[in-house]
């Protein structure tokens, strides 16, 4: 019987999604260091990254797309229906960010809306100077 022998029995690791809300000058150096300190602050390795989400309008911004492609993950471009449908599970709020998007924490909702509709949180925004990650782990299983 799986975990009978005292150790608990683990869940397989989930796929991660690095949310990404950044400002216009913003380096792709900036927000591979963002999402380098979030999966530290969760101890998750890096090869659990699954994507980089951000808001659709800003995905063709080449800092974030070189981003993406350092870390050799997909790009997501979250629609404006999807971040306010994710929005709702936000748990940080920036005023700013709200009054222009209309959801409290792009980034959370960007981790949220890739994730799929079993994604959760597993790092709340974080910040730097010109950027913000959340980290929001999908309900797909990884393949080892």
């Amino acid at each position: 019987m799986p975990g009978s022998a005292g150790a608990p029995a683990t869940a397989a690791p989930r796929a991660l999604v690095a949310g990404i809300g950044f400002r216009h000058a913003t380096s792709a150096a900036e927000i591979l260091g963002l999402v380098a300190e979030g999966l530290r602050q969760t101890d998750l390795a890096s090869a659990h990254l699954a994507a980089l989400a951000t808001a659709a309008d800003r995905a063709r911004d080449p800092a974030i797309r070189d981003a993406a492609h350092t870390l050799g993950v997909p790009l997501v471009a979250v629609g404006v229906d999807a971040l306010r449908e994710a929005g709702r599970r936000v748990v940080t709020r920036s005023v700013r960010i709200e009054a222009l998007r209309g959801v409290g924490s792009l980034a959370e909702a960007a981790a949220l809306a890739a994730a799929g509709p079993e994604g959760r949180l597993v790092l709340p925004r974080i910040a730097s100077a010109g950027a913000t990650c959340a980290l929001a782990a999908s309900g797909d299983a990884l393949s080892s």
